[in-house]
């Protein structure tokens, strides 16, 4: 009996159902779409030439808020001084003509993909070079009409902007780089652009650029005025650090090397020529390479960078190398004639003296016609005047040499420079072409490495102010 009862009640249950179903047929909510739209947007309806009213239906500004998703950066051009970006663009305001049933809040909004049926802000981007929609595989575009008449537009775009820079403290300096929008022809009395409440610049996850990165972004805003009126504006601040590991791989450390490699001719012998002027030659023509590649990858500007003081010190290095070896080899060629010059006094002063010497003995003999010439024994007679003054000629022109100072001759093999404890390398006494080369060694790297101090400690130092 009770299993009875239990099977009726099921069969009343599924009567009801089926009669609910058949009160309430299941509702076509695209139908129901279309007819709003026409409803809204049909003829004589909706004028998309006319702006939305202000605030609680005022005559105020219409008010639009803006906010982008930064999808990609590409490139940052410092020759061109420009950067590219693709962004997803956002625009949201009331439009109270747009108001529409929800069905009781099962028409959450309407979407359309044709931009030209509702009114649209003219936002423009104010330092735009070039910029296109895309459109693979449908154009990447939508409009959505929510219930209470509020529009929200989306789309994404890739824009290549300009960039003005500042390259004083280039390769270590920050660059800040503005995104601007701005209306083209309503004025602040009639549309104002804002800011969207939150988080109005979204960036996606694992940006990467090539030798830049991403510190941070400001928003703000920068209306103008001119002579039509005052125009709203916003603009977001990109600051982007440049990767010094790069520049320091591929410029600083060649060009330590190449000034470097040029202090080795100090090492080499004098006569050594060819050896001296083709490592000077090629050091001066390479770093000269050098400066020209980082130059060409750079604007022409009318300041000094920081990468010129470098290059342009690194060249002065190279270049007064070699020119120390002209030195070296004027002072060798002087110090080679001077010797020649002495080793002629020397040999003149010499045969002077040989002819003195047989002046002298010359005289001693009797020339007289009549005299026969014999073999006398020469004995100084005593009062003899005539024998005293042959002999005192004699021991004029036939004295002997003087002894060499040993010491000296010790002392002259070292320079007489402030560094008298390096000895001179070379033969005989020390040259001054040889001083030159030893002084060389030593200046060269202290005023490079003093440069080195300078040079990093004002630029870091710089770098820092600027944060």
């Amino acid at each position: 009996m009770a299993s009875g009862h239990f099977f009726c009640a099921i069969f009343y249950f599924a009567c009801l159902c089926s009669a609910s179903l058949a009160n309430n047929p299941k509702v076509n909510f695209r139908e129901k779409e279309k007819k709003i739209l026409d409803q809204i947007l049909g003829a004589g309806k909706y004028d998309a030439r006319i702006r939305p009213s202000g605030i609680n239906g005022t005559d105020g500004p219409a008010v639009v808020r803006v906010n982008i998703f930064v999808r990609s950066i590409s490139k940052i051009d410092d020759v061109t001084m420009e950067y590219s970006v693709q962004l997803t663009f956002r625009e949201q305001w009331l439009d109270e003509r747009l108001k529409f049933d929800d069905i009781g809040g099962r028409l959450k909004y309407l979407t359309l993909t044709e931009a030209n049926r509702v009114w649209m802000p003219d936002l423009f981007f104010s330092n735009e070079k070039e910029g296109h929609f895309h459109n693979i595989i449908m154009p990447n575009v939508y409009i959505r009409i929510f219930p209470y008449g509020s529009v929200l537009y989306s789309i994404r775009i890739s824009l290549t902007l300009a960039c003005p820079m500042n390259l004083k403290l280039y390769p270590l300096d920050r660059q800040v780089c503005s995104l601007r929008m701005a209306s083209y022809g309503w004025t602040t009395a009639d549309l104002v652009f804002l800011w969207k409440e939150g988080d109005p610049v979204q960036v996606v996850k694992n940006l990467h650029l090539p030798r830049f990165t991403l510190e941070k972004f400001l928003t703000d805003y920068c209306n103008s005025k001119t002579n039509t009126g005052e125009y709203s504006c916003l603009k977001v601040d990109l600051l982007f650090k440049r990767e010094f590991s790069y520049y320091l791989i591929q410029i600083y450390i060649p060009c330590c090397m190449l000034v470097i490699v040029s202090w080795v001719s100090f090492w080499l012998d004098q006569g050594a020529v060819p050896a001296r002027v083709s490592l000077g030659v090629t050091t001066l023509l390479t770093m000269a390479t050098q400066t020209s590649g980082i130059n060409a990858s750079l604007p022409p500007v009318s300041y000094t960078k920081a990468i010129d003081v470098w290059t342009g010190v690194c060249l002065t290095f190279v270049f007064g190398a070699l020119l120390e070896f002209a030195l070296v080899n004027y002072a060798s060629r002087s110090a080679d004639r001077a010797a020649d010059m002495h080793r002629e006094n020397m040999k003149k002063k010499r045969r002077e003296m040989e002819q003195a010497s047989l002046d002298a003995a010359s005289d001693l003999l009797d020339t007289d016609s009549n005299a026969t010439f014999a073999m006398k024994p020469l004995v100084r007679h005593p009062g003899d005047p005539l024998a005293l003054e042959k002999l005192r000629q004699c021991e004029v022109h036939m004295q002997a040499p003087k002894r060499p100072n040993c010491c000296r001759s010790w002392l002259s093999k070292f320079p007489t420079s402030p560094f008298k404890k390096v000895p001179c390398l070379g033969r005989g006494q020390c040259s001054r072409s040889k001083r030159i080369d030893v002084i060389s060694r030593i200046t060269f790297p202290l005023v490079f490495a003093l440069f080195n101090l300078v040079y990093w400690s004002t630029y870091l130092f710089r770098e820092e102010e600027e944060d």
